[in-house]
């Protein structure tokens, strides 16, 4: 499945299934359909567990294998499904309960980039729910706080199974799909201190989307590709092959003696080709627009304002 979080026009953010030229509204389909109710939003998902996932996942099949003869003119009066472009999309989950767990340097090229040897544990920073955008939405240029915001396309894991102490072997039956991050970085605040807090945690420093790809969509997560654009020229381009810790291997280390909970948010790492690498170094500036893309998963594009 593509699951997202939509709004026609003004309202609030739904639980929507992108089935390529039209969004599905899975509350509105699976009550019209069998008489039950899904959640009506992305978190709540989550927190219903795998029947409500499986349930979900049938009803966009269904939907996916009849949306040859449907009308969606029609479909969008009785607000079952609407043509992709009309719709705004959201974050897939518009503002996570805690802060986004996030992995510092953990591609040895960009460790090396930054100036330091590859680490020999994760590095974890977070960044609250504040930060949070969706697909399209502008990130806000912080006048006054720093120079030298940059750019970090970076896997995004999504939790579906609460665990504490996960065995790295099983890791990834917790979990529910795989989205895509965008690290925006205020480099000036983030090397100010020993804490990056701070240059991570700008209002709207984390883009989120455009969907969340279900795991079973993506058999290996250690193969995909990741690239990121400024204004249509590449700065970004790798494998999350070349990751130092593996998607198992953090949620492992992040889980041991602490409950990871079903919406949790995992941003993997970003590769080489930050700005603050380049010689000479290259920010990010009022017009921009960043495209980080994720194979399987799709395009984020967000501007700069």
């Amino acid at each position: 499945m593509r699951l997202c979080s939509y709004s026609v026009d003004p309202g609030v953010p739904r639980l929507g299934a992108d089935c390529g030229r039209a969004v599905l509204d899975l509350v509105r389909y699976s009550h019209l359909h069998d008489g039950l109710r899904l959640p009506a939003d992305m978190q709540g998902l989550l927190d219903a567990g795998p029947d409500a996932w499986r349930h979900a996942a049938d009803l966009c099949r269904r939907f996916s294998s009849e949306l040859e003869s449907h009308d969606l003119a029609q479909d969008a009066e009785a607000g079952l499904a609407y043509p992709a472009d009309r719709v705004r999309r959201h974050a897939p989950i518009p503002r996570p309960r805690k802060n986004v767990f996030c992995l510092g340097q953990n591609y040895a090229a960009h460790a090396a980039e930054s100036g330091n040897p590859p680490p020999t544990a994760p590095i974890y920073f977070t960044k609250p729910p504040t930060t949070v955008i969706g697909p399209g939405e502008a990130i806000p240029y912080p006048d006054g706080l720093t120079t030298r915001l940059d750019w970090e396309v970076e896997l995004g894991v999504v939790i579906g199974l609460a665990g504490r102490d996960i065995p790295e072997a099983s890791a990834l039956d917790s979990v529910f799909g795989y989205t895509i991050f965008n690290d925006v970085s205020a480099r000036d605040l983030q090397y100010r201190t020993s804490q990056w807090f701070k240059g991570k945690s700008l209002d709207g420093s984390c883009p989120m989307g455009p969907v969340i790809v279900t795991a079973d969509e993506v058999p290996d997560p250690q193969r995909l590709r990741l690239q990121l654009s400024v204004n249509g020229v590449k700065k970004q381009d790798s494998n999350t092959g070349d990751m130092i810790f593996s998607v198992a291997r953090i949620i492992a280390d992040l889980s041991a003696g602490m409950t990871l909970e079903p919406g949790d948010c995992i941003s993997t790492g970003t590769p080489q080709g930050v700005g603050d690498g380049r010689k000479p170094p290259e920010y990010l500036k009022r017009g921009d627009v960043m495209e980080a893309e994720v194979e399987r998963i799709g395009v984020l594009r967000n501007p700069v304002r």
